[in-house]
Formats: C-alpha cells, sequence, structure tokens
C-alpha cells in the first residue's frame, strides 16, 4: 500500500522558517519517482510550489524561488522541504505527491500557519 505522510507544520511569525518532511512507503523503487509539494490555501486549489526528481534535480514556482528549498534522502524514503522568509501568502496545507499525472492518493497535509 503507498503511504505519503506529511510533517513538520507549525505556527510561525512572518521571516520564520520551516521544514517539512514527506516520508514515503510501500513505492517500489522510491528514488525514481519526482516528488513536489502543493500547498493548499483555503478556498483555493492545490499549487505546485517545488519538485525534485529522483537524481535530485530542483524546480521551484516563482512565488518560492529563493526562499524554499526542497531536497531528498532516497535512503530514507524521505523530501523536505526547508521553509525560509514565510509570509502570510505561504499559510497553506501542505501535501505531497508525485509530478505526474498519475498521482498517488493525496494523504492528509500538514498545516502551515504564518501568523503574527
Amino acid at each position: 500500500q503507498v503511504r505519503l505522510v506529511e510533517s513538520g507544520g507549525g505556527l510561525v511569525q512572518p521571516g520564520g522558517s520551516l521544514r517539512l518532511s514527506c516520508s514515503a512507503s510501500g513505492i517500489t523503487n522510491f528514488r525514481s519517482h519526482t516528488i513536489g509539494w502543493y500547498p493548499q490555501a483555503p478556498g483555493k486549489q492545490r499549487e505546485l510550489v517545488a519538485h525534485i526528481s529522483g537524481s535530485g534535480t530542483s524546480n521551484y514556482a516563482d512565488s518560492v524561488k529563493g526562499r524554499f528549498t526542497i531536497s531528498r534522502d532516497n535512503a530514507k524514503n524521505t523530501v523536505y522541504l526547508q521553509m525560509n522568509s514565510l509570509g502570510i501568502e505561504d499559510t497553506a496545507v501542505y501535501y505531497c505527491n508525485r509530478e505526474s499525472t498519475s498521482k498517488f492518493a493525496w494523504s492528509q497535509g500538514t498545516q502551515v500557519t504564518v501568523s503574527s
């Protein structure tokens, strides 16, 4: 059974940082999958902001370039998102999933709230 579990969210002040984790299990050849982070703000659709290939090539949406860093540890079947210089606009539930038309089932996500 494929499972993706997000963790690491929380409440931070503007300018603060968080490190999110996406732990995978039940996925054959995890390192062959491109994995992305998809925040969903209240009342909005999920938005891809960063993804990383199995070989470690990363890409970012303009909205997070220079602030977020995606990485992965294939030995641990885990993808990370280091989030720095957080702003109010980053408030969302953050999900991880395969960057593909063939998505895995969405998990519960982890809440990131940026507030003063």
